[in-house]
């Protein structure tokens, strides 16, 4: 073993202190290669992760923590497991979010990206990029991540640039690229086209405005109401239901654009809801998605009547330069002064707001490079419809259907410098040569123009979510047939939150079949999102964000993972509790103070033999928790294999504590104590095996302390970490029932015997006499007699254990257990009668006074009428609980006689 890993086989701290072990554990890993998939030899399977890229400029928080906990387990799992495990770490250049940053260090120092210019603006955001790129990667390893860092991606590396120039190209040269003016979302505060997904729209209260369209020929008019009045300006038309006798006289006639005199056409057209407003729909096709369509439909002129800064432009007559906001005033108050306002409703209304940066963003019709999705997305279809992909949990994947039935072509231009520039060049004429260099645009150019034509390139980036789609083959080194694409490609599994399916999965999918001709993975695994403990979206003004490095500084990295693994499940949000991690780091102190204790109890000649066991040696607690064992092996990897991860550790958690640790080790002592050698040796041996076993079960969910716990104990295989170590495979035994149905009923004995000691208030370690009739059980008890006396602090030498009594003793608080087993406990001598007696009566009069009092209250009709319900109810439940304690101390008090 390396000298660098801080642990000494031989002397074991006397406390896991996670900041002592953590980082050095973590490097020894890497150092010695672990994380890297040759590390399990060139014939074994391929298990592939591509991690889902974060910000390269952000920093971690507890989304993150999430899927890094979920994949770590996945990789781990099946690296233990034998296959040739990578998971691929990398980062994304994430476009708005990173030019954001840099603006604003710009701003702060006077000056901005229009000012210094492209080419330096690209120099400084490259820069800030190596200033606090590492970051977020730095922050991924002390959550023990398992990457391997050698093949770390960016999204703008010198690689991936090229697979997406070859993306485009190919798509432009299928005409599935297309240049054209549609209606996108505009950001005015982030001058830049967002797409459909980067819309939220929220329910806000608005306005509803009626007013009136003047009749082209007539002093009538019609009325129409619209909840954003500053697009009138660019009204076409004037549609009407075709089959609503209110208007269908008017269809074919013009009405006049108000304070422009302009005129348009009253048309009529089945999308208008007769019952909406006045049933008459103005027609805005360049500021309204349906609009657009109805426009095209009928062969509408568009107007554009907003500049990018959501000002009006020359459109707008009068109103050119106003904002968009100060426009509605204005024109409606014009409006109202020429009597062609009718009345102003309130509305709750679906507001549309940039996810990013929060604004209203405006439909504007606007000339972008588009994706035709309709046959991309049939491919994406199929994919799912014939299992190539199993989408977890299967729920989403009717959601994922009706996405990409209902898709829109993709408008992938962005109005910003920082991303992959659009590989599209123009010549003097307009026209478009799309290339994968600009000398092989060049070339393509002068077979038109000659040798000496001067081309520009287009000034747009591409949408980050387009080179974020090739990710799972980008990373591999697509389009170059690499060594890693032919051995790691398609990738096994796609981990990520259900609220980017749309986002990034399903554009994932459709590239990796249209690009690759295979699926990029056969399953994708949804996870939710974190909340705090009361369900609430955790959030900086509320205060209840959850840093997860102080989480870690706190309560060690394992903990934390602990909690997140198994607190939820696939595709639902989870609440997280800072008691609840607490919990799972004294768990992760349980788990090392078990293995202190083994460890300090093996001996010096101790031999592990697991392969020689003889079986006729094992007495009956072995044979029960190796069943026990077993099972949980099975169970777990089943679990695992489902993606039950919560499940699967909530077992592990249940086996160490409730059965391993509380139980066998503590039957264990009373060999481990004792003077028989052959039975000291054979319980070492079981606790060493079912010690290792269930570490190497929970090393995917905390690998830190397992590691350093798993280094201490003696190992047939000569492993050399835990996390390289097989996974354990079951025996191919039946269950032993027998052991399991015995030992359910001693610890049944012991717990019910516990119980009545603590319900009395016997002290911990007072020996009590115990009459027990043991019925059909009498051979196993007394041969395991050993065990109730130590575990239930029962006095051996007053003990009577027998298959019946003739009668019980007096003054003996009894039980009947599993099987009929009859327990006899007589007060005498296990506690003071007496001052038993007297302390009784006084909790008696004490609650008796509580019962009246709130009786008392509940009688008070002012009190039942004027509290609130839940106060009421709460007062009941109250006095039902203080009923019950009093039955309960009356039984007691009774049997003293």
């Amino acid at each position: 073993m390396p000298n660098e890993l801080p642990i000494d086989p031989q002397n074991m701290a006397k406390a896991y202190e996670p900041a002592q072990f953590e980082e050095p554990i973590y490097n020894w890993w890497e150092s010695n290669g672990f994380f890297k998939p040759e590390y399990a030899g060139p014939d074994a399977e391929p298990f592939v992760i591509a991690m889902p890229p974060p910000n390269v400029t952000g920093a971690l928080h507890i989304g993150h923590a999430m899927p890094a906990s979920i994949e770590d387990l996945l990789i781990r799992y099946h690296r233990m497991q034998g296959r040739a495990a990578l998971w691929i770490p990398g980062t994304d250049h994430a476009g708005i979010a990173t030019q954001l940053q840099v603006e604003r260090a710009l701003r702060a120092e006077g000056t901005s990206r229009e000012e210094i210019g492209r080419e330096e603006f690209l120099k400084r955001t490259w820069e800030w990029k190596e200033e606090y790129g590492g970051t977020i990667t730095r922050q991924h390893r002390r959550l023990g991540v398992s990457c391997d860092w050698d093949r770390e991606r960016f999204t703008m590396d010198e690689g991936l640039s090229k697979a997406v120039r070859e993306a485009f190209v190919r798509l432009y040269e299928k005409g599935l690229i297309y240049r054209g003016e549609y209606l996108i979302n505009w950001s005015p505060g982030l001058q830049t086209a967002v797409s459909d997904l980067e819309v939220e729209y929220f329910e806000e209260d608005g306005q509803l405005y009626y007013f009136k369209y003047m009749l082209a020929d007539s002093d009538q008019y019609v009325p129409v109401a619209t909840t954003r009045p500053e697009t009138i300006l660019g009204d076409t038309a004037v549609a009407v239901h075709p089959e609503d006798d209110r208007y269908q006289h008017l269809i074919g006639r013009h009405c006049v654009v108000p304070m422009l005199g302009r005129e348009i056409p009253i048309i009529a057209d089945e999308y208008v809801d007769r019952e909406f407003g006045t049933g008459a729909l103005k027609i805005t096709p360049g500021h309204d998605p349906n609009d657009f369509l109805i426009g095209k439909k009928h062969n509408l002129p568009i107007i554009n009547v907003m500049t990018k800064k959501a000002t009006i432009n020359e459109n707008g007559g009068r109103y050119q330069g106003l904002d968009r906001f100060e426009c509605r005033k204005k024109l409606w108050a014009d409006m109202k002064a020429r009597g062609l306002t009718l009345e102003v409703k309130p509305h709750r209304m679906q507001v549309p707001r940039s996810q990013r940066g929060g604004e209203i963003v405006e439909p504007m019709v606007s000339t972008q490079w588009f994706v035709k999705m309709e046959p991309l997305a049939k491919k994406g279809l199929d994919a799912v419809a014939s299992g190539e992909i199993q989408i977890i949990p299967e729920r989403f994947t009717k959601i994922y259907n009706n996405w990409l039935e209902n898709i829109r072509d993709w408008c992938i231009s962005r109005q910003l410098w920082w991303g992959h520039r659009i590989p599209a060049w123009y010549g003097p004429d307009g026209s478009i040569f799309v290339a994968h260099t600009e000398a092989e645009a060049y070339e393509q150019a002068s077979v038109k123009f000659g040798p000496d034509v001067k081309l520009k390139q287009d000034p747009d980036v591409l949408d980050t979510w387009f080179s974020s789609g090739l990710w799972p083959f980008s990373t591999l080194g697509w389009p170059e047939t690499t060594d890693d694409l032919q051995r790691y490609y398609p990738n096994s599994v796609m981990e990520t939150g259900y609220d980017i399916l749309f986002f990034w999965v399903a554009r994932m999918i459709m590239s990796g079949l249209e690009y690759t001709g295979k699926a990029p993975f056969h399953t994708v695994y949804l996870h939710g999102l974190i909340r705090d403990e009361h369900g609430k979206k955790m959030s900086k003004t509320a205060g209840n964000v959850i840093d997860p490095l102080k989480v870690m500084d706190k309560y060690g990295t394992d903990a934390l993972r602990f909690t997140l693994l198994t607190g939820s499940s696939p595709g639902n949000d989870m609440n997280l509790s800072l008691d609840r991690i607490a919990a799972n780091r004294n768990f992760c102190n349980k788990i090392w103070n078990a293995t202190r204790f083994v460890v300090n109890n093996l001996g010096t000649a101790f031999d592990y033999g697991a392969a020689t066991w003889n079986l006729s040696g094992l007495t009956m607690p072995d044979r029960w928790i190796l069943s026990r064992l077993n099972q949980l092996i099975i169970d777990v990897t089943r679990l695992i294999d489902n993606y039950n991860f919560g499940e699967a550790g909530r077992q592990l958690y249940d086996f160490f504590w409730s059965e391993f640790a509380d139980w066998y080790i503590e039957i264990a002592k009373i060999r481990l104590y004792g003077a028989d050698a052959r039975a000291q040796a054979t319980a070492r041996r079981v606790l060493v095996y079912v010690l290792d076993k269930v570490l190497r079960l929970l090393h995917p969910y905390i690998p830190f302390v397992t590691e350093a716990a798993w280094q201490h104990l003696p190992r047939p295989d000569g492993d050399e970490a835990l996390m390289v170590a097989e996974w354990p495979g079951e025996r191919h035994t039946a269950p032993d029932e027998n052991a399991e149905t015995q030992m359910a009923l001693l610890i049944e004995i012991i717990r019910a015997i516990r119980n009545i000691r603590s319900e009395y208030n016997v002290e911990p370690g007072k020996r009590i006499m115990a009459y027990i009739a043991a019925g059909d059980h009498f051979d196993m008890l007394f041969k395991h007699v050993e065990i109730l006396e130590s575990l239930a602090r029962l006095d051996s030498s007053s003990l009577v254990l027998k298959p019946a009594l003739t009668e019980p003793p007096a003054q003996a608080v009894s039980q009947v257990v599993s099987g009929g087993v009859e327990i006899f406990l007589p007060l005498t001598g296990m506690i003071d009668v007496n001052a038993e007696r007297t302390r009784l009566q006084k909790d008696l009069a004490q609650l008796e006074q509580r019962i009246s009092g709130s009786k008392g209250k509940l009688n008070n009709q002012g009190f039942v009428q004027k509290a609130p319900a839940a106060v009421v109810e709460k007062e009941r439940e109250r006095l039902a609980d203080f009923e019950l304690q009093l039955e309960k101390l009356q039984s007691q008090l009774d049997m003293l006689g």
